[in-house]
């Protein structure tokens, strides 16, 4: 099934102006969820999926506090910061300064010299300079890598020279193992469409896959690292911290960047931890996690979401309301999934869709304290916008809830009515169902600039959004969709092809992976010809579907409370281990 058959009906309407807010809008009914034990119907029968308990408790939140102090360092990490500029000047051939670029955003510093990396990106793609280097893979192949990913129009005609006169790739190209490394890595930002890069997918991952022999063992270690998952869909800050380690090996690493990667890499962890000590006093407050105990306690999980999403340090507040959401989404994914009977969510569906404490009256008392909790955060979120931004936000922030919702009540019904969905049918719900919408728009109006609501509106702002969610969906589904199955959930994407065509679910799974590659054909799309202001949320978008592949690549990293030792690893990582310095 083609993926660019599925219909969006993601809008929004214009929003009023912020002078018209009235008194109960931004009412704020202050609660802490205290009730011993509330009263749940017993004459309900109710679900169990048996989570786990979160791998990471209170304490290890409040207790994250590393040594490094920015204020001690700040003068040396300043003369790094020059040196770096200063070698960004001096490299003048075309190759080695994008090879220069690369590695800067490699190792997590492409922020600290956004000025200096458009300036050479700009004089690159508008000068004919490295006509000389069209013989050279890597330097072809990373050229185009480099454009497309900051939105300059690229063609990958050049990839054609490196065909032979049957059509296919030359063999001889095999004894370059960085211009296959650099191809292969490009071939992940195509769109539909650009059948080259399709090819040059299959034949360098094909030959990259049979090294052996005698290779430099950084370049290999890169190699293995890249067909495990390309860069184009990695986590980026867990890719920093990989990077750094790895050009650590490099004989011609430059010290100076080396030095600074670690340094600015440990002043983020610092902020990080800071914000998750705040959050963690925030979720502690709120008293969900102590009365509906049916729920999934994943604080710790939901920020490390956020970290992925948005890790530039300047967004602080925006990591905080995304983290407030995650566990928003999670808490009441539990109540249609595993909690609520049909009658209740119909109920709270209501509730959300009206956005009116009068409405939750008619709410079991678990509910209440949930759709309260949901109110009360929402509205705060939408206060500090107002308050900011002077933006009314309130209308896109309870539309995204209550669309959700509505995704989750269709899920319940089909459950509750033993339905089967197509394969299409199920997608066509399952992208709002994944909370993908819900987390792009708070993250849109949480980045501390006055964000232009009707840009969710425009037919690139919208497709982003449904990609992403997309995305997010299909690898959610890959990491959990055998235990959700197990406990009696709705067929997921696996199943419902499965069913539908007839297949084995190895043959399933190999089909959502194909999708998941189309999917991204579409977001890639959303790279090119974008105004400024949408460009935290472009980076957004696809930094949530990196963060799907992070999560679900070693099974539900969150639904297991990152019980895998891969996914500690990495939590530890990012939050708590610091780099050694010199």
């Amino acid at each position: 099934m083609a993926l660019q058959l599925l219909t969006l009906s993601f809008s929004f309407q214009q929003s009023p102006s912020p002078h018209r807010l009235t008194t109960l809008r931004y009412a704020h009914h202050t609660i802490r969820c205290i009730a011993s034990d509330p009263t749940y119907s017993n004459l309900v029968p109710r679900r169990s999926a048996n989570y786990k308990p979160s791998s990471w408790d209170i304490d290890f939140a409040e207790s994250l506090e590393s040594d490094y102090k920015r204020e001690n360092h700040e003068m040396y990490v300043k003369k790094l910061t020059g040196d770096v500029k200063h070698l960004m000047k001096e490299v003048v051939n075309p190759t080695e300064k994008m090879e220069l670029v690369d590695t800067i955003q490699r190792l997590g510093l492409g922020y600290l010299f956004n000025k200096e990396i458009e300036e050479v990106l700009n004089t690159i793609a508008s000068s004919k300079a490295t006509i000389k280097t069209k013989k050279d893979l890597h330097a072809v192949a990373l050229q185009f890598r480099l454009l497309r990913q900051h939105g300059h129009e690229v063609s990958p005609d050049a990839f054609h020279d490196f065909k032979d006169e049957k059509g296919g790739f030359k063999e001889s190209l095999c004894m370059d193992i960085k211009g296959m490394l650099s191809l292969y890595e490009a071939s992940h930002l195509s769109v539909q469409g650009e059948v080259v890069l399709d090819e040059a997918r299959e034949f360098t991952a094909t030959h990259l896959k049979a090294i052996g022999g005698n290779i430099d063992p950084v370049l290999l270690k890169k190699v293995r690292h890249s067909l495990e998952m390309p860069l184009h869909w990695r986590m980026l800050r867990l890719e920093a911290r990989w990077y750094i380690e790895t050009y650590e090996e490099e004989d011609r690493k430059n010290p100076s960047l080396a030095e600074l990667a670690k340094h600015d890499f440990n002043t983020v962890q610092t902020i990080y931890q800071r914000s998750l000590r705040r959050m963690s006093r925030w979720w502690k407050d709120l008293g969900l996690a102590e009365n509906l105990k049916f729920s999934r306690d994943r604080l710790v999980e939901c920020f490390f979401w956020t970290t992925g999403v948005i890790f530039d340090q300047q967004f602080e507040r925006c990591r905080e309301v995304h983290t407030k959401v995650n566990q928003l989404i999670t808490t009441i994914d539990d109540v249609y999934d595993v909690y609520g009977s049909l009658e209740e969510l119909e109920l709270f569906t209501d509730s959300v869709d009206r956005w009116d404490v009068r409405a939750m009256e008619q709410l079991p008392d678990y509910m209440k304290i949930c759709f309260l909790a949901l109110y009360n955060t929402t509205n705060g979120i939408a206060y500090e916008a107002l308050k900011e931004e002077g933006l009314d936000v309130i209308p896109y922030l309870k539309k995204a809830w209550a669309d959700l919702c509505k995704s989750y009540l269709v899920e319940a019904k089909w459950y509750s009515n033993g339905y089967q969905p197509t394969l299409e049918e199920y997608l066509e719900n399952a992208w709002t169902s994944i909370s993908g919408p819900v987390i792009l728009v708070h993250v849109y109006f949480s980045f501390g600039q006055k964000m232009p609501p009707e840009a969710l509106n425009y037919s690139n702002t919208s497709s982003l959004i449904k990609w992403s969610s997309m995305i997010l969906r299909l690898c959610d589904d890959l990491g959990t969709s055998s235990d959700e199955v197990a406990r009696g959930d709705v067929p997921k994407s696996i199943q419902c092809y499965m069913y539908e065509a007839g297949v084995s679910e190895s043959v399933a799974r190999d089909h959502i992976k194909y999708l998941i590659a189309e999917a991204w054909k579409k977001m890639n799309e959303c790279l090119v010809h974008n105004t400024p202001f949408l460009q935290p949320l472009i980076n957004a978008g696809i930094n949530l579907a990196r963060m799907a592949h992070c999560m679900y690549e070693h099974g539900d990293g969150h639904g297991h409370g990152f019980s895998n030792g891969v996914h500690k690893k990495q939590v530890l990582s990012l939050l708590a281990e610091p780099f050694k310095l010199m």
